[in-house]
């Protein structure tokens, strides 16, 4: 019996002590407008699990699908400390850090690893120095997918393209994209996109062939054109300065987190990639095509010369 009950007092003590623990943490909100289900948000959920796992002193709890608010709501909460972590693209902080913008640039990697190695080597250092004009720290870059065209029509030349009414992210790189191939460029959260396309107020939209498949875009237009025009990154930030007050302890948990997610994530992109095609033709009943060069030379010549560090960017291809 006394046995049992020193069994039961060890329990209960461990117990408290871990509420205890638990009480004690800071609590940190992460916010992104994808919905859970996208390959990125799963990658965001990994790390959080890690985190949760193995920090001392923050809990941190995922919000996604806008719960958050839209991205430039996240991008103005994290450097007002509202919202301490986000999962966004570069291109959404281009108001505050204007090099952010041009790491979307169509055409602007010459490969996958060509745009990780750059963004997660000494070019993220330089961005860093900029982002904490604005109070905000890049954790790593993750490999998005390559953004492609889906229609309510067929496209083969940039001529298909002409008065069409195309959904992009908030930002004026991709509204100046979709501009140069004279369609009309339309701005909006992606959790509003689905029924967009369903009503017609788009009459198309870009993105990866995953985010296309996790969003269920291919029910409501059934025309994939490989345009391949942006080898697109996306980024975990968090606030400067709640990075600053973690402890040494916990600031290599989360980037140890962050790495694991990030390496997860590009390998899990690149075999969705590799396989959806297949899946958009014979599964989702889409017609899947390649364009001519018109729609790339169009929009190489509009936006290369917006872009201030494309031959620096280049150099570490080499």
């Amino acid at each position: 019996m006394k046995k049992s009950l020193a069994i039961l007092a060890t329990a209960m003590t461990m117990s408290l002590a871990l509420s205890a623990t638990t009480l004690a943490a800071t609590e940190l909100k992460w916010g992104s407008c994808n919905a859970e289900t996208t390959l990125r948000e799963q990658a965001m959920a990994k790390a959080i699990e890690e985190i949760n796992a193995n920090a001392e002193d923050i809990h941190v709890t995922g919000y996604y699908d806008s719960t958050l608010g839209g991205s430039q709501d996240l991008v103005e909460g994290i450097q007002e400390g509202l919202v301490d972590f986000i999962t966004e693209g570069p291109a959404q902080f281009q108001t505050w850090v204007p090099k952010l913008g041009m790491l979307e640039a169509p055409y602007l990697w010459q490969n996958v690893d060509h745009m990780i190695n750059t963004l997660n080597g000494e070019y993220m250092d330089t961005l860093n120095e900029e982002f904490q004009k604005v109070g905000v720290h890049i954790l790593g870059t993750l490999y998005y997918g390559t953004r492609q065209l889906t229609t309510n029509k067929p496209i083969s030349t940039v001529e298909d393209l002409k008065g069409m009414k195309i959904r992009v992210p908030e930002t004026d790189l991709y509204v100046k994209m979709v501009e140069s191939w004279g369609a009309s460029a339309t701005p909006m959260n992606i959790n509003e996109l689905y029924m967009a396309l369903q009503t017609g107020t788009v009459d198309g939209q870009e993105n990866p062939l995953p985010t296309i498949e996790a969003q269920k875009f291919y029910e409501v237009v059934k025309y994939v054109t490989l345009t391949n025009h942006i080898i697109c990154p996306s980024m975990f930030f968090v606030n400067l300065d709640v990075w600053e007050s973690l402890s040494d302890h916990d600031k290599e948990v989360v980037q140890t987190a962050v790495d694991n997610a990030i390496a997860w994530e590009n390998q899990a992109v690149l075999d969705a990639e590799a396989s959806l095609v297949t899946t958009f033709e014979e599964e989702y009943g889409c017609t899947v095509s390649e364009p001519d060069d018109s729609i790339r030379e169009a929009t190489i010549a509009a936006i290369q010369p917006m872009v201030e560090d494309w031959d620096l960017i280049q150099s570490y291809a080499e």
